[in-house]
């Protein structure tokens, strides 16, 4: 799997540093799933993907579902044992820690980038 840096280009800030991009079946289907944190700097990017679950989760996450333009579509804090709704507009969903959402205060219209690893 790709490793990302994932910035959100209309508030100048990185929202991960090192994000994993899940895009094949496999990956997809396990996401986040066994993990016991996602620590900060760190975050997956699920493509192609219209909604997420937080079923058999430890810990609570935040979710960003990207257009095919980057444009947030919609932004939640998604916690253990619950399902997000299904974003018709989305794309690929970008999982981040908790909190990460608010602390770079992205909102829906804000442009996120992802940045392959190599072009830093």
């Amino acid at each position: 799997m790709a490793i990302v840096r994932i910035v959100n280009e209309t508030k100048s800030t990185d929202l991960a540093t090192r994000a994993t991009v899940a895009d094949g079946f496999f990956s997809r289907m396990r996401g986040l799933l066994g993990r016991r944190d996602l620590p900060q700097g760190e975050g997956l990017v699920i493509v192609p993907c219209k909604s997420v679950h937080a079923a058999f989760m430890r810990f609570p996450i935040d979710v960003l579902f990207l257009d095919r333009s980057g444009v947030v579509q919609h932004a939640m804090q998604l916690m253990p044992w619950r399902f997000s709704p299904v974003v018709r507009a989305a794309h690929l969903v970008l999982e981040l820690p908790y909190g990460t959402i608010a602390a770079a205060a992205t909102a829906p219209g804000d442009v996120i980038r992802i940045v392959p690893e190599a072009s830093r």
